[in-house]
């Protein structure tokens, strides 16, 4: 019980737990499992933009994707090694991707089309990354919010490269213009998902926020990004397809429409336009490098018996 109040002392002063404190075990449950989920949407993600780095237009936007990719790589290390922190197998945490017993961000479950979603995923995707992960530089596991200050740094110059590569197709061709427009209209609401089912439907948000994990519900944080989201539209010369989208003086906020929460479900559950897609490209990845993890383990084997 010492533990305990000792615990919930330190959460509620907004200090940090570390790895060698005691946690309850539904605390450290839920933090394996939101970082787990967190590091798979950073492996999976290379693949949506990784399937265009052999089309950029140029060397410049080649090797500018090849970056970007290359840093999602890094933020799925940072994040499977925070949750060896909290003992946690890597290994098993990716048995359970590849086997879909865990789950990762339902928006890398769709397709990208032409190369203006490569613009689209850096403005609004990782837009919605950048509000869903800043408040998390503060959560209260401190391995996890150190992990976060980098990615979150990141995240932010890759929207800005996704927003100039938009701005740049803007002022192409009209036929450039709408192949922005068309890929603005399929993102949008995936977008808005991002942060999640509504409130009232999140089972986990509650207990998450007296334990200092979250700092915003999910409808705060998908507000946040609407409010965001509109100005940058409006100077980038598109709209979103959402005929409720409208700024409310009253609340000092944009109202707008309802996502299809049917749809978001069944992206969770599995089927997606590209769930099965993605999950086998893990798979079949993960066993192609099988003799490298081999030959790195054999390898460490024999330095330390030599030493």
């Amino acid at each position: 019980m010492d533990l305990e109040r000792e615990f919930e002392r330190v959460v509620a002063a907004d200090h940090r737990i570390e790895p060698r404190d005691w946690m309850p075990d539904g605390y450290r449950k839920t933090l394996i499992r939101q970082i787990a989920q967190h590091a798979h949407s950073e492996i999976i993600g290379m693949q949506p933009e990784g399937n265009w780095i052999s089309r950029a237009p140029s060397l410049r936007r080649k090797a500018i994707l090849l970056a970007k990719v290359q840093d999602e790589a890094g933020h799925g290390l940072y994040l499977y090694a925070a949750t060896e922190t909290l003992g946690a197998d890597r290994a098993e945490l990716t048995e359970k991707l590849v086997e879909g017993r865990q789950k990762y961000s339902s928006i890398f479950n769709y397709p990208t089309l032409t190369f203006a979603d490569v613009g689209v995923i850096g403005w609004l995707v990782d837009g919605a990354a950048i509000c869903n992960q800043v408040p998390l530089c503060r959560t209260s596991y401190g391995p996890y919010a150190r992990a976060m200050i980098r990615v979150c740094k990141e995240e932010s110059f890759h929207q800005r490269q996704g927003y100039e590569l938009l701005l740049t197709m803007m002022s192409g061709t009209q036929q450039q213009r709408d192949m922005v427009q068309e890929a603005v209209d399929r993102w949008w609401w995936p977008s808005l998902m991002m942060f999640g089912p509504p409130d009232a439907e999140s089972s986990n948000t509650e207990q998450s926020m007296l334990w200092r994990i979250k700092r915003h519900t999910n409808d705060e944080l998908r507000q946040r990004y609407v409010d965001m989201s509109v100005p940058q539209a409006d100077k980038l010369g598109v709209t979103f397809p959402d005929p409720e989208l409208a700024w409310n003086a009253d609340r000092g906020h944009y109202d707008f429409g309802e996502p299809d929460w049917t749809e978001f479900w069944q992206v969770v559950k599995g089927e997606g336009p590209c769930n099965a897609q993605r999950v086998e490209h893990r798979r079949k990845a993960h066993e192609d490098g099988a003799w490298v993890r081999e030959a790195a383990t054999a390898y460490a084997a024999k330095r330390e018996k030599a030493a």
